[in-house]
Formats: C-alpha cells, sequence, structure tokens
C-alpha cells in the first residue's frame, strides 16, 4: 500500500455545535438527523469535514460534556442508526466526519464514578477517580487550592468525609489516567468509533489528562479572572509531561486502522497552551496530528499581533514537522463579529479576519455560524443555560452567546431552525431575520458568499491550503501582507500564480502599490492594477497579471 493522503494537512472542517445546528424534530434541540438534513449548506459552503460536539449519554449539565456513557447517543440527539445514517451521509458528499472524546473527566451519573461513591474511601472504585482526604482538624477543607475552570473549587466534598477532583463543574469528576482501567476504557471507546467509520477525534482538554501526582497548591492565582492559557498560573494542573504517552498509545491504534483500510484518521488536540514551543510537543510525529493554535483566536485586532502569532506558531509546528491548526472561534469564546467590535466594526473586521484566516498554510477550523457572520447574542439572564452562570455567582454570562441556534430561514425566531412550533433551547434575537442562510444565499456582498468563494478558492488555486508562507515587508504600518508561493502545480498549471494577502487593521484608508490583479476582498476596494487603496478593516487576495 502507498502513502496514505494526509487529508487535514490543508483541510478546512466545520464545528457542528449540535444542540444548536439544526433540530429535526419539535424539542427545539439540534441532533443527528438535523445535521443530516443541512449537509448540502455544508457541501454548497466548500468545506471539507465536520466536527461534531458531544452527542452522547450525559445528563446535560455541561451541555454533552458531561458524558456517562461515551459509547452511546443520548435519545435527545437520536440514536447510533441516527449517526450511522449521518456518517454515511457525510461520506457521500464527500465530508469527513470527526468526533468529539471528552476523556478529562466523566459525568456524576457515569456508571464508574456512582460505583466509587458507593464503594467508600480506599475503595479500587475511588482509584478510577481523584479522591483525597481534606485537610484541617475534621478534614474539612479541600486536598488543595486549585480552582475549577468554571468558578468556585475544584473539589467537592461527599457523604462519607473525602473530595474529589473536578477541573470544571461538580458533575463532571476528573478520572485518574495513571490508572491502566481509565486507559484501557478509553481505548476500547476509541476503538467503538473507528469501527463505526469515523474519520477522527477532536480531543477534548488535551492537556489536562494528567496532574502532578502529589497534588501541591499552585501559586496565588493572579487578580482577576486566569485566562484561557491556564498552565502558567496553574503548573501543577496542566500541561504535565505524563500525557503524551496517552496520545502516543492512541495513535498507535488510529495507524493500526489506518493501515487495516487505507482510510488515513486524524486526531486534532483542543490543547490551551501559550508556549508555542510546549503546545507543538503535542504534535510530534507519534501523538497528534494536529493541535488548535489559539494564539489567532486570542490575539488582539492588530496586524503586529497577528503576525507574531502567525510566525512562532508556523516556526514552533515545523520544528516537529506538523502543520499549524487555525481557528477564530468556537462554542467556548466570543464570536469575532463582536469580539472585535460590535455592529458594523466588528462584522468587518471578522469577514477581514476569515479571509485572512483562510489565506494561512494547514488546515483550518471554522465555527458553525462564522460563514454567516453571527454577532455574540446577549442571553436574557432567565434564559441562560451555561454552568458558568450560575458557578460564577452569576457575574459572567458564560457562554451561551456563541450557542444560540443558527437561522436558516425566515423572519422570526425558530428562522428555520426547528419546526414553527417550537421554542430553542435558546432564545434567538429578532435581529437574526437579515443573517439567516436563505437572505445571505442571494446577496452578493454577504459573509455567507464571501466565504463560499474563498473556499472554492482556497480549494483551486495550489498557491493556498499547505506549502509555505513569505512575509512581504513592504506592506504600510497596520497592514499584514504575506505571499503564498504556489507549490505542488498541476502538469496543466506550470504557471499556477502565487497569491498575495494584505489585512489592514487600521482606521485609515492605506495605499499601498502591489501589481497585480484582485482576486476576492472582505469589503469593496479601490485597484487598478497596481495602486491599492485599502479602506479600514479589509483583507483583499491578490494574484500577479
Amino acid at each position: 500500500m502507498g502513502v496514505m493522503h494526509r487529508w487535514w494537512l490543508d483541510a478546512v472542517l466545520y464545528e457542528v455545535y449540535i444542540r444548536s445546528f439544526a433540530d429535526s424534530g419539535h424539542d427545539g434541540v439540534g441532533d443527528l438527523t438535523g445535521v443530516s438534513s443541512r449537509l448540502p449548506h455544508l457541501h454548497e459552503l466548500g468545506v471539507d469535514g465536520i466536527w461534531i460536539t458531544p452527542f452522547y449519554r450525559s445528563p446535560m449539565a455541561d451541555h454533552g460534556y458531561d458524558v456517562a456513557d461515551h459509547r452511546d447517543v443520548d435519545p435527545l440527539f437520536g440514536d447510533l442508526a441516527a449517526f450511522d445514517a449521518l456518517l454515511t451521509e457525510a461520506h457521500r458528499y464527500g465530508l469527513k466526519v470527526l468526533v468529539d472524546l471528552v476523556p478529562n473527566h466523566s459525568s456524576n451519573a457515569h456508571p464508574a464514578f456512582r460505583a466509587a461513591l458507593a464503594a467508600g474511601p480506599g475503595s479500587p472504585e475511588r482509584d478510577l477517580y481523584i479522591f483525597r482526604d481534606g485537610h484541617g482538624e475534621n478534614g474539612q477543607l479541600p486536598p488543595n487550592n486549585w480552582v475549577s475552570v468554571f468558578g468556585g473549587p475544584a473539589w467537592t466534598r461527599v457523604a462519607d468525609g473525602q473530595w474529589y477532583l473536578h477541573l470544571f463543574a461538580p458533575e463532571q469528576p476528573d478520572w485518574d489516567w495513571r490508572h491502566p482501567e481509565v486507559r484501557a476504557d478509553h481505548e476500547a471507546t476509541v476503538r467503538f468509533w473507528l469501527d463505526h467509520g469515523v474519520d477522527g477525534f477532536r480531543i477534548d482538554v488535551t492537556h489536562g489528562l494528567v496532574k502532578n501526582s502529589v497534588l501541591p497548591d499552585n501559586p496565588q492565582p493572579p487578580a482577576g479572572d486566569i485566562a484561557f492559557f491556564r498552565e502558567r498560573a496553574e503548573p501543577h494542573s496542566w500541561d504535565q509531561d505524563g500525557v503524551h504517552e496517552i496520545y502516543q498509545r492512541w495513535r498507535t491504534i488510529v495507524e493500526e486502522y489506518s493501515r487495516h483500510d487505507g482510510r488515513a484518521r486524524v486526531l486534532v488536540g483542543e490543547t490551551w497552551v501559550a508556549d508555542p514551543h510546549r503546545l507543538a510537543r503535542y504534535v510530534r510525529p507519534d501523538e497528534l496530528h494536529l493541535t488548535f493554535a489559539f494564539a489567532l483566536l486570542t490575539a488582539p485586532w492588530s496586524a503586529a499581533a497577528w503576525r507574531t502569532a502567525i510566525t512562532d506558531d508556523l516556526a514552533a509546528t515545523a520544528e516537529v514537522g506538523a502543520p499549524a491548526t487555525w481557528v477564530l472561534a468556537n462554542h467556548d469564546v466570543v464570536r469575532p463579529a463582536s469580539r472585535y467590535g460590535d455592529g458594523a466594526t466588528g462584522l468587518r473586521r471578522a469577514r477581514a479576519a476569515l479571509l485572512t484566516l483562510l489565506a494561512l498554510p494547514g488546515p483550518v477550523f471554522l465555527y458553525q455560524g462564522d460563514e454567516l457572520g453571527l454577532p455574540q447574542v446577549d442571553v436574557p439572564p432567565d434564559a441562560r443555560q451555561d454552568p458558568v452562570w450560575e458557578r460564577s455567582g452569576r457575574q459572567s454570562p458564560g457562554r451561551d452567546g456563541a450557542r444560540v441556534p443558527l437561522p436558516w430561514s425566515g423572519l422570526r425566531s425558530p428562522y428555520g431552525f426547528s419546526a414553527d412550533a417550537a421554542t430553542p433551547w435558546l432564545p434567538q434575537p429578532e435581529g437574526f431575520a437579515d443573517l439567516t442562510v436563505d437572505a445571505q444565499a442571494s446577496d452578493p456582498m454577504s459573509t455567507l458568499v464571501l466565504v463560499r468563494s474563498a473556499l472554492a478558492l482556497r480549494r483551486a488555486l495550489p498557491a493556498l491550503g499547505g506549502g509555505p508562507l513569505r512575509w512581504r515587508d513592504d506592506a504600510a504600518p497596520g497592514c499584514l501582507a504575506f505571499d503564498r508561493p504556489a507549490v505542488g502545480r498541476l502538469p496543466d498549471m506550470p504557471d499556477a500564480p502565487d497569491l498575495t494577502c494584505v489585512m489592514s487593521t487600521t482606521d485609515t484608508d492605506v495605499t499601498l502599490a502591489i501589481p497585480g490583479r484582485l482576486v476576492l476582498a472582505s469589503n469593496p476596494v479601490g485597484y487598478d492594477g497596481i495602486t491599492l487603496t485599502l479602506p479600514p478593516d479589509t483583507t483583499v487576495w491578490l494574484a500577479p497579471r
């Protein structure tokens, strides 16, 4: 068998947040059959595959990321037959399908955790999780000072006096990954979904599975909120060296399947590690294939900040022979159209950012609604469901604003997401009418048409996707400019052009001298083939004449 095509090296994949993508029924919650029904949209959009957030059995304390059975489908989303039908239909469209693994923790309703509670201190059942005695005269204080990502302490006391660790919600107890049974059970889960035919996995909290075994106190936390990159403030909780042998084992398993049938599978990590060189350790040749480069997601709207982030991530991953994997949004963060500034300014910047993102070398992940330029929704307090809202003492609105169900069609809620009589699980705003898929599909200036055009060009132009990036130093201040030299030219296209991407983050027009022809722009520009007048917050793709 020849060398397998590593399809992910220049792929564009699309995150389906299943609760909010498409509801095939009348309960206001998205489901697997709903995803199947909207595959034509994704095919027409031009993505190469989808990542589906957890659809497993769960009490839904964290909307599916509290898993009670990783090898079954929650009835809220359908059943295994519905998943198999979705997989078959996606493959018929040529779309790859990745499913979400949640290995750091289980639900507190998981049979193993229930058995651990029933068995009591010192039992083998408790060894699967991280139970400890507390401090203080009667053990009334937590074992250490670790805090939950969702707010409050990372420890909860049970009736017999012991405490268990949960880096997220109390309903999400952390596994003890030093236990061989924990490893064996997760390997069985990996094999289960590979046997069903998935093309790979997105792995939740990749950097958190192994903790410092002594469980020492973390340093005194800095004032204010801890950022997404927590490993420096909490060095004993995150990015421990022991995680790497887990992914080496999983890589062996997926390679075994790939050798068997010639279908290459991919492992993608959600690794919130700030240091690009530490991040690159997760994608060494015998570990994960990809891990998200979150530097752009957290970068301010600044050409200098973007160039630093791109340069650092490309250099670090190149040292281990892996591509950088770009992302601007997901279900945990504020949408770009609001993160970069509300209203017309935020949308203009989000469109420019998307076009620049799609010109970078390597794979890209889009979040559902990116292609529509959706803003963050201010979900009313009485409708918020994210556990962050309650765990923060109702100080943080949580992540619901990025998870509001997609608008597909129509003038009022549910905008084609559900049957007209259904109420979506999170309320949709009245302003969604102009942002629906149907409304944007017929508007040549819409974000949807822009993204469709960019993805079609990315697929057609040899300079895009994989290959090198060459910075241009002739850009004006506040502008980011780079060339993408064409590589792997087709025999019938020996003179395929390079491509130049220019992004302005300034608040005034910028004039540049770049001979060529306009390929695509995120905003109307002035260009006579030599002089480019770039409005504020705009990206263009140019090709030589």
